[in-house]
């Protein structure tokens, strides 16, 4: 999977995700870093096939309203910490990718994996 990693989440998240195989990059290696907007985090995934990942509900809204990133990944965890957040996404990530194969909008939260039609 080709993935991009917003910034109110953590690096580690994209380097383990390339460990993992995956082509992953985080906001930070973005040229505005964390300072790119929603808009262009947006664009970029869908010009270059990304799925964004985030915890920000204002991908929701934009996903919702104008399919704008065309593919979303919600960590809708609440707080946790980061290395929690790791095993749950290794625990999960090859029923994540094969919830891609059948559609574009995937939660994931600490008890559940939701693909939303």
């Amino acid at each position: 999977m080709k993935l991009i990693v917003d910034a109110q989440l953590p690096r580690r998240i994209a380097r383990a995700l390339q460990t993992w195989g995956h082509d992953a990059i985080h906001t930070l290696d973005l040229p505005a870093g964390n300072t790119t907007s929603d808009f262009r985090i947006a664009k970029l995934a869908d010009q270059e096939g990304r799925i964004v990942i985030t915890k920000d509900s204002d991908f929701v809204d934009s996903f919702l309203l104008r399919a704008e990133p065309e593919r979303l990944l919600l960590i809708s965890t609440g707080n946790i910490t980061n290395d929690e957040l790791l095993s749950l996404l290794c625990k999960n990530l090859s029923e994540i990718e094969r919830m891609f194969t059948q559609g574009v909008f995937v939660e994931i939260s600490r008890q559940h994996l939701t693909l939303h039609q």
